[in-house]
């Protein structure tokens, strides 16, 4: 499956194919950024897959290991989470007794130390796919690690190397990664991993309505606040150790259908799924704005495509926080 995912990447690396200028070095800052050779001869537009920000000096947007996505504790009992600051792209999705978990993008910059680490669910299958991600884990269930391995997913367990746990804090909220030992042992296709997003340009954004505030509902067990502060959107309940928040540029909210996983917790409560894939409503919040949409995924190692009555959305280039919210009895709220 990463095969095949390559040649995904690669195909919709074609399409980005910049052309050469002549002259010298120099580029002023309203040129677009220079094209690097990857895997196969192919060039692409020199910008990060998480964020469509442009790569700048000497660093190279084909790194030397995959996207790691690690999994992160969203409860109380993480705090201070760690790392989140350093972190491409965030999503959250929902888990057992209504509460939440953190599945944290990175790619540009390693940190060496992220947690606390947690167990993925199959629900990742659709968040990490698109990218041909890796995931650092503490583990999984049986029934979700056969599926992982089934859709062809690497996966970092506790006993890997970079993953050990910090004496200072209690179990299960201890383990921690580095991913800058994990990367030295993933398996990487010599090429910048697909887009994650369509990322665009700030001016081509929809005017939208007003919104500054965001809660966004899990459906009874927990909501997510944002407020927007003139510059980027700051979570109100995050639990980020001081001075590491995720550097939200954009909130991006999809409505998505949660099914049963198939088995219980250790708490017996019932492991839901969310399933990133088919189509819903979409909320992009911006630059202290909404605009409202559809999203759309043909399947789970697919790219999310968005979309309004007037064509296709682009969300600008930046960090982007994406809320996968139950549509069946999640809820999101907002004011001016």
């Amino acid at each position: 499956m990463r095969r095949a995912q390559l040649t995904t990447a690669l195909l919709a690396a074609a399409s980005l194919l910049l052309v050469g200028c002549g002259g010298g070095d120099e580029t002023s800052d309203d040129q677009a950024p220079a094209a690097q050779q990857v895997a196969g001869g192919e060039e692409v537009a020199s910008t990060w897959p998480l964020t469509g920000l442009p790569v700048s000096g000497d660093e190279e947007v084909a790194k030397p290991y995959p996207v790691l996505v690690t999994k992160i504790d969203n409860t109380s009992s993480s705090a201070p989470q760690l790392g989140l600051g350093k972190a491409d792209l965030v999503v959250e999705e929902l888990v057992e007794g209504g509460l939440t978990r953190l599945a944290a993008f990175y790619y540009s910059e390693l940190p060496a130390k992220v947690g606390p680490v947690r167990s993925m669910r199959a629900s990742d299958i659709g968040i990490v796919s698109p990218v041909d991600a890796s995931v650092v884990t503490s583990g999984a269930a049986a029934q979700t690690i056969a599926r992982i391995k089934g859709a062809g997913i690497q996966f970092f367990p506790e006993g890997s190397a970079g993953l050990s746990r910090d004496t200072g804090r209690s179990m299960p909220y201890n383990v921690f990664a580095d991913l800058t030992t994990v990367a030295t042992s993933a398996e990487q296709d010599a090429a910048r991993p697909a887009d994650y997003l369509p990322w665009g340009e700030e001016e081509d954004f929809p005017g939208g309505q007003k919104a500054t505030t965001i809660a966004a509902s899990f459906g009874g067990g927990h909501t997510t606040n944002w407020t927007y502060d003139g510059t980027g959107y700051v979570n109100e309940n995050t639990y980020a150790a001081d001075g590491d928040h995720f550097p939200a540029d954009t909130v991006l909210v999809l409505k998505v259908q949660v099914g049963d996983a198939g088995y219980l917790d250790p708490a017996d409560n019932p492991v839901p799924e969310t399933k990133l894939e088919g189509k819903g409503q979409a909320l992009v919040f911006h630059g202290g704005k909404l605009v409202r949409g559809t999203w759309s995924k043909a399947g789970l190692d697919d790219a999310i495509s968005l979309s309004t009555k007037a064509g296709d959305l682009t969300v600008p280039a930046g960090h982007t926080w994406i809320e996968l919210v139950p549509a069946a009895n999640g809820s999101v709220t907002f004011s001016k």
